[in-house]
């Protein structure tokens, strides 16, 4: 697509960030229930950054609202920092994978939480197995009309964001022939996935209150779709990504999120949309996304035919490139071309699995990548 007139000024676009992050045993490898401890110390310096999870081997971790991704980095890489210390305070690791290599959820204890009670009530086994981490990035936008819009054309990138993401190829030991098996152990909660197309967000707002109305749930949160328009916050949630391994991972995908919804806001204002595809045909892109991550093809539904993967990424870039500029995020979008050439968290824990055959060598290897950037010091006694 033509680059659009220069002259029209983007808004700001803020961007908040959450990561949810395994808590491992350093020794046997395993995850650990060990939750409370980081949580509980983490609230006098990171106070409501800090939050405990349904699984107590689990602790998310989310930024403030960020005016650009370099300030995303910043305190993306300082949440990181304090949580790796505060686990280390308690002789334990963090790492970044969308499922742990072989821990198993049967062994994992849940939180002591009204809510998680009422989620375990409800959901059972579908609730207790969903040990899984993800990336959420929040992208800003005032009006929920627009946002609307928006999310409605944004739909069809998931897949693409996704296949970049895709970092859980393992689930309780097996190697799952996935690249994202986190994605499949989600799939068992409602209203999770591709969401619908709302025409509007009063449409969007009826349908919410039908479900609360008929007590299908008690609040819009209880939304889980792979993006959704923040029930709370000024802000489109992007919801579908593995957690990456890297900083600088997570940082591109954010990039590129921002980016998108950038480009189509800026086409709104000169009376131009991007297609709309039904939740059907995207999702045969998300299953492909999640079986191959980047190393296959996806479908490029204007020209009704297959592409490889890492040109429609590519083509996004592309698509995005006279927004990034004024986004202030070339360099973290350009990174995407690395990742691809390095390969997502998936085929790198692959690669170790194959060439070693072992699960705890895995382990140690996310542990690693997680950390990279992030060393933690011993504190002198």
């Amino acid at each position: 697509m033509a680059y659009i007139n220069k002259k029209f000024r983007l808004p700001q676009f803020t961007i908040g960030v959450e990561e949810e992050f395994q808590v491992i045993d350093p020794k046997t490898r395993e995850l650990r229930s060990h939750m409370h401890q980081i949580v509980e110390g983490g609230k006098v310096i990171l106070k409501e950054q800090v939050k405990a999870e349904m699984h107590q081997s689990v602790v998310e971790v989310g930024t403030n609202i960020c005016k650009d991704v370099s300030e995303a980095r910043k305190e993306v890489t300082y949440l990181r920092q304090m949580v790796a210390k505060l686990a280390h305070k308690q002789g334990l690791v963090i790492a970044a994978a969308g499922t742990h290599p072989f821990s198993r959820w049967q062994d994992q204890l849940i939180t002591d939480h009204p809510r998680y009670e009422e989620i375990i009530r409800e959901m059972q086994d579908a609730a207790r197995s969903n040990l899984i981490f993800g990336l959420h990035v929040h992208v800003g936008i005032d009006d929920r009309e627009i946002g609307i819009r928006l999310m409605n054309q944004a739909r069809y990138f998931l897949p693409h964001i996704f296949a970049l993401s895709t970092n859980s190829p393992f689930w309780e030991g097996r190697n799952t022939g996935f690249k994202s098996f986190r994605t499949k152990v989600f799939d068992k909660f409602p209203r999770t996935g591709i969401p619908d197309e709302f025409s509007s967000a009063a449409e969007y707002d009826a349908y919410i209150q039908l479900l609360v109305k008929t007590n299908c749930m008690d609040n819009a949160k209880k939304v889980w779709w792979d993006i959704r328009l923040h029930p709370f916050f000024n802000t489109i949630e992007f919801r579908i990504c593995d957690i990456p391994m890297r900083i600088e991972e997570t940082i591109t995908l954010a990039a590129i999120m921002q980016g998108i919804i950038a480009k189509l806001y800026l086409l709104m204002q000169f009376n131009l949309s991007f297609r709309t595809y039904s939740r059907a045909l995207i999702n045969e892109n998300k299953w492909r996304a999640a079986r191959y991550g980047i190393d296959d093809k996806l479908i490029d539904f204007g020209k009704e035919k297959e592409v490889a993967t890492k040109v429609l990424i590519e083509e996004i870039t592309e698509f995005i490139d006279d927004v990034v500029g004024d986004l202030g995020s070339r360099k973290e979008v350009n990174h995407v071309f690395n990742m691809m050439k390095k390969g997502t968290g998936a085929d790198r824990q692959l690669a170790v699995f194959e060439k070693t055959g072992d699960l705890k060598k895995v382990v140690d290897y996310i542990i690693s990548e997680t950390n990279i950037d992030i060393p933690v010091k011993k504190e002198k006694k």
